[in-house]
């Protein structure tokens, strides 16, 4: 080997040992600062005010800001807020936003954010957490906008836009909402289609607002203004939601089948997002197919299939099964075995017409074969309430469905027998026929009388037809026809 391979060899082992050294320094500083976090974590649950100075003593051992300064902040913030020492809490949020810039990775540092929001969110009971809250995200907002992030700017305030809309703050959501719709246009007005996706999670969140708020006119403007966004693609979840709250807009206008439409599209993103409110937006769905009064099962699609055995939905699928047997009995047993199903408002709200409509079915049933009937008849049949049955009678007779008089102080109906005078306005027509037709033939060259042999007089074959009364013939065709022939009684 050459001196200059020595030398350079030489230089070589030189240029290791040192840097060896420095990276044998770095890694005791590096230990030492990991035991210390290590050692607050254990003190966490038995000494927590103790473990708070163990954590804010880890970025003091750092010569430069790093992850683990970083974590010891979070550490601490997140027990000052369980201790209720908002005050200190907030100076150390703010402490730790200086990380974000430089000292740990963007991805990192947006979800612990995240995550910290998310805690401080659920600890906010009162009144001194709930401002603690609302100076965390003052303050992630300011950091966003300083550091020129637009997008976590806007992912932030949707996310504190949600948060009120959670807590029914309708003022401030409405304020902040402005406030976004502007960040989100163009400078002529129009919406920037870069930012297609914040829109329509700002119109999911203003179609829940209005919603609650039953106003149904705001909401319409926003799901159609919704629908015709073609520049995102959003996650399943905000569609989910879009289409769910057009599934109850629709349903408060009676118009069964777009709700129907829209809670089956509802369900099907709620899926595709994994999301658990796909099971509350299936019971909607079957709570639709029984408003139209269809025969189609709504488990019979390949996305529902699945679920049809799911015992989260089993009650419905009882329910729709009853509907569509008309078995009352068996509809009103589904509904009293699983008082969880009228949990949902929006189902107590809409179930009542589900079962007006199964009670009136029964009720025409049941009375069917009879004339005159007793209240308490039906009322012990069918098992509700005599004021109830006075209802749906009322309905159907007003609706045209049932010729039919209500004796209030005999508790009684007696129903018009329509169909035996239609029979006998029809046989008196058919006698008229027979006489002109019996007319015809004998003035022609058809049949002739034999002077009398068979009992003589013209009309001998149909003797009798034009004179019989008209109570004769109601006692004749009496019973006949559709109406089964079955002795006019008093049903009790």
């Amino acid at each position: 080997m050459s001196d200059d391979d020595d030398f350079m060899q030489d230089s070589g082992d030189e240029d290791y040992d040192f840097e060896y050294e420095d990276d044998d320094d770095e890694q005791e500083g590096d230990i030492g600062i990991e035991n210390k976090y290590y050692n607050a974590k254990q003190m966490k649950v038995d000494n927590p005010e103790e473990a708070v100075d163990e954590f804010l003593g880890v970025p003091a051992l750092e010569q430069d800001k790093s992850d683990w300064g970083f974590k010891g902040l979070k550490q601490a913030i997140k027990l000052e807020f369980k201790l209720g020492r908002y005050g200190d809490a907030v100076e150390h949020y703010r402490e730790l936003l200086t990380y974000v810039k430089s000292a740990v990775t963007r991805n990192y540092s947006e979800k612990s954010i995240n995550n910290m929001l998310d805690y401080i969110e659920k600890g906010s009971d009162d009144a001194q957490a709930y401002h603690c809250m609302e100076q965390f995200y003052s303050l992630t907002l300011d950091s966003f906008q300083n550091t020129n992030n637009e997008r976590l700017w806007l992912k932030t305030n949707i996310k504190l836009a949600r948060l009120w809309l959670e807590r029914k703050e309708f003022s401030q959501l409405s304020k902040k909402v402005r406030e976004l719709h502007r960040a989100c246009q163009r400078e002529d007005g129009s919406d920037d289609s870069s930012k297609g996706t914040y829109l329509l999670e700002l119109f999911a969140l203003e179609i829940q607002m209005y919603a609650e708020m039953k106003n149904n006119k705001r909401l319409k403007v926003l799901y159609q203004r919704a629908l015709r966004v073609r520049s995102a693609v959003p996650h399943p979840k905000i569609m989910g939601i879009i289409r769910e709250c057009g599934g109850k807009m629709h349903m408060s206008e009676e118009n069964w089948k777009e709700a129907q439409s829209d809670f089956f599209e509802s369900f099907r993103n709620y899926d595709e997002a994994g999301s658990m409110q796909r099971i509350q937006v299936l019971k909607y769905l079957v709570l639709t197919t029984m408003l139209m009064k269809s025969d189609i099962n709504p488990f019979d699609s390949q996305e529902t299939k699945p679920y049809k055995s799911d015992p989260r939905i089993s009650a419905m699928t009882d329910l729709v099964d009853a509907y569509q047997r008309d078995d009352i009995h068996a509809y009103e047993a589904v509904l009293s075995q699983n008082p969880d199903v009228l949990a949902d408002p929006f189902i107590a709200e809409n179930i009542d017409e589900v079962s007006r409509n199964m009670r009136t079915k029964a009720v025409l049933k049941l009375i069917a074969p009879y004339h005159r009937f007793s209240l308490q008849f039906i009322s012990k049949h069918i098992k509700i309430p005599v004021p109830e049955v006075v209802e749906i009678l009322s309905f159907l007779i007003l609706d045209k469905k049932l010729d039919a008089h209500i004796d209030q102080n005999m508790q009684t109906v007696v129903i018009a027998r329509a169909n035996d005078s239609e029979r006998l306005r029809a046989v008196r027509e058919w006698n008229n026929m027979l006489q002109t037709l019996w007319k015809t033939t004998r003035n022609g060259e058809g049949l002739r009388p034999d002077d009398g042999t068979h009992g003589g007089g013209p009309g001998t074959m149909f003797q009798g037809f034009g004179d019989e009364s008209y109570s004769a013939l109601h006692r004749r065709t009496r019973g006949t026809g559709d109406r089964k022939q079955i002795p006019s009684r008093f049903a009790v």
